[in-house]
Parts: structure tokens; sequence; C-alpha cells
């Protein structure tokens, strides 16, 4: 009997502990600031870029307390010569200090410097600086075998609130009944890049063709047909203005696959 106590203790205190981690991963991950950071390599440049990045940029990353979520490739052919990669820091302050830190460092001076002797390897960056929303999963756990698929918003004049409550309220939870699984949701931070009317999100999916029949299923459901039919008679009209998707496949070092 005391063994048998002495056991149900232990699976007790495993299941709190257990519980106390998830929490605390899930508030890290409500407090950080995202930056999603999308670089267009120059032409004949992009595996130069790739090479910098994997050989390089990333251990300064980590140097500077820079922590890389995750690192995508737009499936398929890569006309842009585009990638997609996802940066966190405890606070906006933090950010700017370890790039400063970063853009400073001699080391990575160095690898830049040799990285481009044979002429510029960077056309053009673009950045969105990013808050979790309160019903985002946080689900950055790494499992493999499967495609993301990033998805952006634009709601119409004054309608973010309505949108978001109709994710929170409904669309989460039928993405996930329809075979998609929920990754992260955000909104800007900043006014200029959209913070009023912009939502970012990460799905990820078997494959590009299961997304694709997941979310034809999904579109087709008398559920959803309700859910969007009640949403916009109480908004006045269509909750938004474009939706973008892109399919993309994670970099071998990426952190999250």
């Amino acid at each position: 009997m005391k063994k048998q106590l002495i056991i149900l203790f232990l699976l007790i205190m495993t299941h709190l502990t257990s519980n106390a981690q998830s929490g605390a991963t899930q508030s890290d991950a409500n407090s950080r600031l995202y930056e999603l950071r999308v670089y267009y390599a120059s032409e004949g440049k992009f595996q130069d870029l790739m090479t910098r990045f994997q050989n390089h940029a990333l251990k300064y990353f980590y140097k500077h307390n820079m922590r890389l979520e995750g690192f995508w490739l737009p499936l398929g052919e890569n006309k842009e010569n585009k990638l997609v990669y996802l940066l966190s820091y405890p606070s906006r302050e933090a950010r700017e200090k370890s790039w400063v830190e970063f853009t400073k460092d001699k080391d990575w001076q160095i690898a830049v410097k040799a990285s481009i002797a044979n002429g510029e390897i960077i056309a053009k960056v673009e950045n969105t600086f990013l808050k979790t929303t309160d019903f985002s999963p946080n689900n950055m756990k790494s499992v493999g075998d499967r495609v993301f698929e990033l998805r952006t918003y634009k709601a119409t004049p004054n309608h973010l609130p309505n949108l978001l409550s109709r994710f929170r309220d409904h669309t989460v939870k039928l993405f996930e009944n329809y075979g998609m699984t929920n990754i992260i949701y955000w909104t800007p931070t900043d006014k200029e890049q959209g913070s009023e009317d912009m939502l970012y999100y990460f799905l990820t999916h078997k494959t590009k063709d299961a997304g694709l029949a997941s979310f034809k299923s999904f579109g087709g459901s008398a559920e959803w047909q309700a859910v969007r039919k009640a949403s916009e008679e109480k908004a006045g009209g269509s909750l938004t203005t474009f939706v973008k998707s892109e399919y993309m496949m994670p970099a071998d070092f990426s952190p999250l696959k």
C-alpha cells in the first residue's frame, strides 16, 4: 500500500510539473515579440544567401539572443528567390539591442564581406513585427513530415475585431475539424504595418494537396457557411479585403519542422 501511494504521488507530481512547464511555455510565447523576415536573393545568388544563413547568420543570431523559431522556403518553383524566417525576442527593446550587437559583431562583418565578394546577394528585405492573439495556440513543437501554410488577411475598415472574434469563436476549431493544424496567430504591433487591419497565421498540412482539399471541405461546410453569414450580417458586409496563402517547406536547419 505504501509503495502504491508513493507511485501515485510521483505520478501526480509529474503531471503538475508538466502542466507548469506547458503554462510557462505558453506564457513565454505570448509575451515575446516576433519578427517575420522575408528575403529576396539577387539573381543567381540564392544559394550564396542560403549558405550565409546556414554557415554564419544562425550562430550569430543565437550569440546575440535572437531566437530563430523557423526558416522556410516556398514550395515548388521559387521564381522570386525568396526565403522566410521567424525570429523572436523578449521585448522590442531587446530586439533593438540584439540587432545593434549583431550588425556590429566583427566576425559577422567579416562573414558578410566574404559572402558579397562577387556581388550583393540580397535584392530586398521585408520585415513585420508581430504579437500573438489571445486565441493563438502557440503550437511550436517540431514534428516533421508536413508543409506549412502562411496565411495573411487584411480586414475591411474597422472590422479586425470582428474577424478576430470569428477566428476565436469558430474558425480555429473548424480548421482542426477539417484536418488542419493551427500553429500560431498574430497581429502586427505597429500601425504602419497593419496593427488595425492585418492578421497572420501558420497552419500545417500533411501535403499541399491535403491542405487544398481540407480548405475545400471547410469552405463548403454548412457550419462554416452559417458562421460566415452570421458574422457578415453583424458587420454589414465582408470582414476581409484580401486573403493570401503561401505554402512552404521548412529548411533542413529550421528549428520548427
